[in-house]
């Protein structure tokens, strides 16, 4: 099973020389893999200290090297999205070269402040919570569990959703969850074939995948946006949990933030299968290949700006992509996956707006393997598959976050304004932690009281989904009339970080301690 195997990514280089556990590597497992492995993460061992790391070499080594993590299936130099996991030629040589030099540990008492993970919500209470009854997972015998619940949403009008949150009941089985709005509130639960993939009419909003952060639509002066839930609707989660998962218990929730009912100017977001095929037909022992248009016939009657894309295919899935071709020819990129895993999906956000002019199409282009080849075909030997919702049968769709365009649209930066505006989490379980003013704009003072002078201290600013994102201190000694540490909202990268909570990490004479900070 490949998520036995996540490392989920790795690493952010400091530099190619002498590579050591405290000095190199801790900071860039941290980045790119704890997302995962940590003690309650999807992944089945940690590797947030190097006690935890330095035995894994092996197959963390087969990871990289057959390029099977971390788990970022698009071809980056087709499109850009927001918040990649991708790594660069420097990352993997600086892991890889710690890897076969025998794992030095270097001098542990300067090991970087490691990522703190909230086991609980980031946005905090919000205005709808849907939960799943209590499930035990079926996953045995090489097989994998899927199922769907749908959960009424008891709304008595339309709300206009502007962030979405799911909770994982058990981080270490929900390998992923799609959740989807269902107005007609006709598609019902199913757990008893283990084999349920989802609803191919109901509108899929957004996914979880291990280490995925809440999504918060933009909510900034001039560009304001989110989806409409309608009254009536339910909500459906449809769950993967892996095979070596049986027999254990799972309860996901999803925690829905709505704007007020007299909010105005909020541009509506539409999810939609906007790329479908149904007509699948996968004969045995061979590949096939298979195309999707929007619109079938004719071409897009007025200008839209793409949001997002998620692809979508089953387990005889070898590669998709998606793209839109304007009035004049030009080719619009959207996704490209050449090697599909099932396993791994998501709703990918461009970097920036991605505007399809009228005159366009949407094609789509897949191809399946239905062969003894494809280690994940679920028969063997091969038989014919044609298009259903079970994971045993197939689907090819390309969803899409849209909305009507507007000019300047494709100049926003997604990632700069999909923040998380949770100021209402910044009062609270900060314990020793002095932090002025709460929450923060533009400069924040940090301080502990118990930091004493002559101690040795490192200190980081890590994000929701643990990337670094600030260095504030590194093996620094606190000195007497010491007044704390300053941030003044910036990335090690010098750009402005966005608005959302921020996790602090120190080490503090070789003790760990963790504290929070909001910037509004």
């Amino acid at each position: 099973m490949k998520f036995l195997f996540a490392v989920c990514g790795l690493l952010l280089s400091f530099g190619l020389s002498a590579q050591t556990w405290s000095g190199d590597v801790a900071s860039i497992v941290y980045n790119k893999c704890a997302s995962c492995h940590h003690s309650g993460g999807i992944a089945p061992f940690s590797l947030m200290t190097y006690a935890e790391a330095s035995p894994m070499a092996a197959a963390m080594h087969n990871a990289i090297v057959t390029g099977e993590m971390p788990p970022w299936p698009p071809d980056e130099s087709f499109q850009q999205y927001s918040h990649s996991r991708s790594l660069s030629l420097a990352e993997k040589t600086t892991i890889l070269a710690w890897l076969t030099n025998g794992t030095p540990e270097g001098n542990a008492s300067q090991t970087p402040p490691p990522p703190v993970f909230n086991s609980g919500s980031v946005l905090g209470n919000g205005d709808l919570t849907v939960r799943i009854p209590n499930y035990r997972s079926k996953a045995q015998g090489g097989q994998d569990d899927y199922v769907c619940f749908a959960l009424p949403s008891g709304l008595a009008q339309q709300r206009t959703i502007r962030a979405i949150e799911v909770i994982p009941g058990n981080r270490q089985i929900v390998h992923h969850a799609l959740i989807y709005v269902d107005p007609t509130a006709a598609y019902p639960t199913d757990t008893v074939g283990g084999d349920c993939g989802g609803p191919q009419d109901a509108a899929l909003i957004t996914a979880y995948t291990p280490g995925s952060t809440p999504l918060v639509f933009p909510s900034g002066t001039g560009f304001k946006l989110g989806m409409n839930m309608p009254a009536g609707s339910n909500i459906i989660l449809a769950m993967h949990y892996p095979e070596g998962s049986y027999g254990m218990m799972d309860s996901t929730k999803v925690i829905f933030h709505f704007y007020p009912l007299s909010a105005t100017g909020i541009r509506d977001v539409y999810a939609a299968p906007v790329l479908q095929n149904w007509s699948l037909s996968l004969p045995p022992n061979q590949q096939t290949s298979v195309t999707a248009q929007y619109p079938s016939s004719g071409t897009i009657p007025v200008d839209i700006s793409v949001l997002s894309v998620f692809p979508h295919m089953h387990l005889l899935g070898k590669s998709i992509k998606a793209y839109g071709i304007n009035a004049q020819g030009d080719t619009i990129k959207y996704i490209n996956v050449p090697h599909w895993d099932f396993h791994w999906q998501d709703f990918y956000f461009f970097r920036h707006i991605q505007k399809t002019p009228a005159g366009s199409v949407i094609k789509g282009e897949g191809v399946y393997d239905n062969t003894v080849n494809n280690e994940h075909n679920p028969f063997n030997p091969p038989q014919h598959v044609y298009a259903g919702e079970s994971t045993t049968d197939e689907m090819f769709m390309g969803y899409f976050h849209y909305m009507y365009y507007q000019p300047g649209d494709e100049l926003y930066d997604l990632q700069d304004m999909m923040g998380l505006g949770v100021s209402e989490l910044a009062a609270s379980g900060n314990g020793s932690w002095n932090i002025y003013p709460v929450p923060f704009t533009d400069d924040v003072t940090i301080h502990s009281s118990e930091l004493q002078p002559g101690d040795k201290v490192s200190l980081y600013v890590y994000d929701a989904q643990g990337k670094m994102v600030k260095m504030l201190a590194r093996n620094v000694e606190i000195t007497t009339g010491f007044t704390g540490f300053h941030w003044d909202g910036t990335t090690d990268a010098g750009t402005d970080a966005s608005n959302g909570v921020y996790y602090l990490s120190l080490n503090r004479n070789g003790a760990f301690s963790s504290g929070k900070v909001v910037k509004n």
